[in-house]
């Protein structure tokens, strides 16, 4: 931070920018004394439209150009969706604050279909994420899924043009881009879990960055915080870096903490899903334990067949 201004690397996509918005305005609302900037950067995620996430690397494709940026001191801080960020961030580099959670869920959004269910057999639906495709086949295995990338706009647009029956987002990059009235219907915990750390925000910054690191601490919600190390210590288990299909969400009442889990196959057949439930304290432990859990069940086989752990 150099002459009391604060500078935001973000991504260029609407989303993006809201989330970017979000964070400046509310470092003015608290730190009226500071300026705040907004540098707009490409990651490799926002280049390479035309091939699947899991094929060209999953999470970091939307980071990595920050953290350079961040380590070699041109932008002070950066903001992601929480869901975005690798379990592991670079040497210097932290999450040092995790907002408040958005709705988490899964919309379903159709032009013609007003519930999941009533989509007809072989119905075409887009989605990016293995994790929606595996939960998706799990629930109606008579689906005809497709791979779909793009900003929320453009995926919104291909629905339009017919190339599909249905697509499935998540809640709150709709509703922060204004459009929650595309949501016919927010598909049930019970039927389909988010992805790790899904509606909130994450701010990255430099570890040992002590002004600036005081200037955001208030962003951070604590409740949150101990939900998302669950549910990362849970991912770090199962994965490392690539998109994987699993589910996770994990919620903080009153000190207890319940994380609930899900590991499936890409093709919905085998579906290994667990809950368990302690102290806020021993979050980590318990995202640790549950992953062991499932890998044990049956969720050991289905990574190794994808390549993803030995």
């Amino acid at each position: 931070m150099k002459n009391d201004t604060i500078i935001i690397g973000t991504r260029s996509s609407k989303l993006a920018l809201w989330q970017a918005d979000f964070v400046a305005e509310a470092i003015k609302g608290e730190h009226p004394e500071l300026a705040v900037k907004e540098q707009r950067m490409t990651t490799k995620g926002d280049k390479i439209l035309d091939a699947p996430l899991a094929k060209i690397g999953g999470k970091g494709l939307f980071t990595k150009e920050l953290e350079e940026a961040m380590l070699s001191r041109e932008i002070d801080i950066a903001v992601h969706s929480l869901k975005d960020m690798p379990t592991e961030v670079p040497e210097g580099l932290a999450i040092t604050a995790i907002t408040k959670r958005a709705d988490p869920g899964d919309a379903f959004v159709s032009n013609r279909y007003a519930h999941l269910s009533e989509l007809p057999k072989g119905a075409r639906v887009g989605t990016s994420s293995l994790r929606r495709r595996a939960q998706l086949l799990s629930l109606r295995p008579d689906l005809d899924i497709h791979d779909l990338r793009g900003n929320v706009g453009t995926r919104l647009d291909k629905l339009d043009a017919g190339e599909y029956d249905a697509i499935v987002l998540a809640v709150a990059g709709l509703t922060r881009l204004g459009f929650g009235e595309r949501i016919r219907e927010i598909i049930p915990r019970e039927h389909m879990l988010p992805a790790v750390g899904q509606g909130a925000l994450a701010i990255e910054s430099r570890a040992d960055d002590e002004a600036v690191n005081e200037v955001i601490a208030f962003l951070n919600d604590p409740d949150m915080q101990t939900a998302a190390t669950a549910e990362r210590a849970f991912l770090a288990r199962v994965e490392g870096g690539c998109q994987v299909p699993v589910g996770v969400y994990a919620e903080c009442d009153q000190g207890e903490l319940t994380i609930e889990a899900v590991i499936a196959s890409l093709d919905g057949r085998r579906l290994y899903r667990s809950k368990t439930h302690g102290q806020e304290t021993e979050a980590e432990h318990l995202g640790r334990e549950l992953a062991e859990r499932l890998l044990d069940e049956g969720g050991l086989a289905i990574l190794q067949e994808l390549g993803l752990l030995v």
